[in-house]
């Protein structure tokens, strides 16, 4: 295949990715917007092994591994719960980190093969290319192998919270410009594993001082990361195709992580840099009283039937007890009552970006019922009845009116206007962020504690009465 027309190639796929992030930018659009992503993959892999001409024993092994990388990937999207998309969405970005790691000691090993020199003279462009997509790799596995485990359950989600960990981070840091330095002076094999082991080693210590209230903003962090690290190996290897991706992800997650660090009231640079989160959350004395008045499934079906407007406000207790399919049957029960049913998300709600989009969409919940915060949080105060289904720091009006609060400035969904706000919990226990949620103990709250499916299962028993 000529270069002319790998290049034209390598644009039309580079095309598709764009034209596949516009579609994933709306629910509407986001099968449309797959497929454009599915096809220019496609055309980009083709266009790779054409360029590469690679042996029949070498092209043998290459369709070998995408067809068992094929058929793992799509085993695993069949068997999938909605409710384990954010460790899915993890445990993928560390896959790519570690293939990053991987691509780039080929490189370094075989530097012939890649048109970068030859063994002890690797172009020194090809070195720093290497050496930046390595450890960005390194830091996007473990860290992405940490978010997994907390995000799973088999880490604690508090923040853990190390001796100077500032320090030895900033310290980690400077190791690693040296041992760049290092590699791109000498080509020593050691530098080179050296800046992988200490890229490990940030990776995880990055990410342990997150909590579980910061989860979202860290899959998108680490999307970011993910395709920063393709880009650089994509320099290495010449390959426009992986550069044009790996461009794409890690602005696309970079802006994402901006907006989400917007609806969280974080700094930017803290997050990048993993120094965001573990604050030490205690409730403000807002002079609020602490009593909290109860309430059954009957009541909350009464106050709903005969209002005129509910807004719906869904959040991670929703995901855990797998309550959205009850939910909008209690809300189709509602409509055929004559009652406006509006869903309110916030952008953090859940654990990734999007969390209770997918899952109201796998619930078959209308598109043009759901709106976002900026578009929703006006229409509170005109509502009767705010259902709140397991959102908890996303509504806390701590963040708010305490500026003694850690999460203080952060946008919340305004629930304390409507004229009654449902709040469905477990307990009166902390969300993630770790802060007594003052919205418990007002008068307009009235708490459903227990499980978030049963108790809407059992309002729409209700509602039928």
């Amino acid at each position: 295949m000529s270069a002319n027309l790998a290049a034209f190639l390598y644009l039309v796929s580079g095309i598709l990715f764009i034209l596949a992030l516009r579609g994933l930018s709306h629910p509407t659009t986001s099968r449309q917007g797959n497929i454009f992503g599915m096809v220019g993959m496609g055309i980009a892999i083709v266009t790779t092994l054409a360029v590469a001409r690679p042996s029949a024993g070498g092209l043998g092994l290459i369709v070998l591994g995408l067809a068992l990388g094929g058929a793992v990937g799509a085993t695993i999207a069949r068997r999938i719960q909605m409710t384990k998309m954010p460790q899915l969405v993890a445990a993928f970005h560390s896959l790519v980190g570690l293939a990053a790691v991987m691509v780039a000691a080929a490189a370094l090993y075989a530097p012939e093969n890649f048109g970068i020199g030859t063994v002890g003279a690797i172009h020194a462009q090809a070195l720093v290319e290497m050496s930046l997509g390595v450890a960005i790799g390194a830091i996007t596995f473990t860290g992405s192998v940490i978010a997994f485990l907390k995000l799973d359950g088999r880490m604690s989600g508090k923040p853990i919270l190390l001796p100077m960990r500032h320090a030895v981070n900033a310290g980690l840091g400077i190791a690693l410009v040296v041992l760049v330095v290092m590699l791109v002076a000498t080509q020593s094999h050691a530098a080179f594993w050296l800046i992988v082991a200490l890229s490990l080693v940030l990776g995880v210590l990055i990410i342990v001082p997150i909590g579980g209230a910061d989860m979202p903003v860290v899959v998108s962090m680490l999307n970011s990361y993910s395709g920063w690290a393709a880009a650089g190996i994509g320099f290495t290897l010449g390959n426009l195709a992986l550069i044009v991706t790996g461009a794409l992800v890690g602005s696309s997650g970079a802006i994402l992580s901006y907006i989400m660090c917007k609806g969280m009231n974080r700094s930017f640079l803290s997050v990048i840099l993993g120094g965001f989160g573990g604050e030490s959350a205690v409730a403000g004395d807002d002079g609020v009283e602490r009593t909290v008045k109860q309430g059954s499934a009957e009541d909350a079906a009464y106050l709903m039937a005969n209002a005129q407007k509910v807004i719906i406000v869904p959040g991670y207790g929703m995901a855990v007890a797998q309550a959205q399919h009850a939910l909008r049957e209690m809300a189709d029960k509602l409509k055929g009552k004559g009652v406006e049913v509006k869903y309110a998300i916030h952008p953090v709600a859940g654990r990734m970006p999007g969390h209770m989009n997918v899952l109201l969409a796998e619930a078959q919940v209308p598109y043009d019922e759901v709106f976002e915060l900026e578009d929703i949080n006006s229409e509170f105060s005109q509502a009767d009845v705010a259902y709140v289904i397991g959102a908890n720091d996303v509504t806390n009006p701590a963040a708010r009116d305490d500026k003694s609060s850690p999460i203080y400035g952060m946008p919340i969904l305004e629930v304390d206007k409507a004229r009654t706000c449902l709040f469905v919990k477990r307990s009166l226990g902390s969300g993630y962020a770790g802060i007594d949620n003052t919205l418990f103990y007002k008068d307009g709250t009235m708490m459903l504690l227990g499980d978030a499916k049963k108790m809407t299962e059992d309002i729409v028993k209700a509602l039928d009465e």
